[in-house]
């Protein structure tokens, strides 16, 4: 069963969604829309000219800060690099490459202009977090997601040199273990993150584990973080 979203912010039990995932249609994307969404373990993705899809897959990938694994080959090509990674001192360009670079089978981007704007505002009220690699002071990669709770929720990443965005990763694996989460929420496998020991586990089980980790108290603001360099 498919529902359609009205003006009432609310969502259906995740666990309704259909086999591929797909839960809900419609709604819009309202600050206060997004993070109820996230904290149920929902998130948007559609392309331009349709409406609104929310999905919760039956399966997670996940990653425990704690628990990240940088292979050998990344940490001696990281030590290398000469990458800075700063963090919250850019969101809107890094949003806006990501939403330029070219995915392989995708035409066009799902990080819409709408969707751009209203995770730029959930960056101004101190819920969106982007960590930023530097290269001889040149932004060459980054990411960027949403912090509730213990979780980070990851949505989208670049790189315009090798291993950038494996730092960005790296980096923000290694500060949020720091502050305690429990988890970065991967969304869906793909090459780039089951590198660092991403666990695919079952969407009751993820649900299971979000609920207690939307109850840490959530970092809001600017995140102060120190330059993380690779040495």
């Amino acid at each position: 069963m498919l529902f359609r979203l009205d003006r009432d912010l609310s969502f259906p039990d995740p666990n309704l969604a259909e086999p591929e995932g797909l839960l809900a249609v419609g709604g819009d994307l309202d600050p206060r829309r997004l993070l109820l969404a996230y904290s149920m373990g929902i998130f948007p993705w559609y392309s331009r000219g349709e409406p609104i899809l929310w999905w919760c897959p039956p399966e997670r990938a996940v990653v425990v800060p704690s628990e990240v694994h940088i292979g050998r080959t990344i940490r001696k090509a990281l030590r290398k690099s000469g990458f800075e990674v700063r963090v919250d001192t850019c969101f809107e360009r890094v949003i806006r490459y990501c939403a330029m670079t070219p995915r392989p089978g995708q035409r066009g981007t799902w990080i819409t202009t709408d969707m751009q704007r209203a995770y730029m505002g959930l960056h101004e009220e101190g819920f969106a977090h982007s960590f930023e690699t530097f290269h001889e002071g040149q932004l060459v990669g980054g990411l960027y997601g949403l912090s509730i709770g213990g979780s980070y929720f990851g949505e989208s990443m670049f790189s315009l040199m090798d291993d950038a965005s494996k730092a960005a990763f790296t980096a923000l694996s290694q500060t949020v273990a720091g502050k305690n989460f429990d988890l970065i929420d991967c969304q869906l496998q793909n090459e780039n993150v089951m590198r660092y020991g991403t666990k695919v586990i079952p969407r009751k089980l993820f649900l299971e584990i979000l609920a207690l980790s939307i109850q840490k108290p959530t970092l809001r603001g600017k995140w102060e973080v120190e330059p993380v360099t690779f040495k």
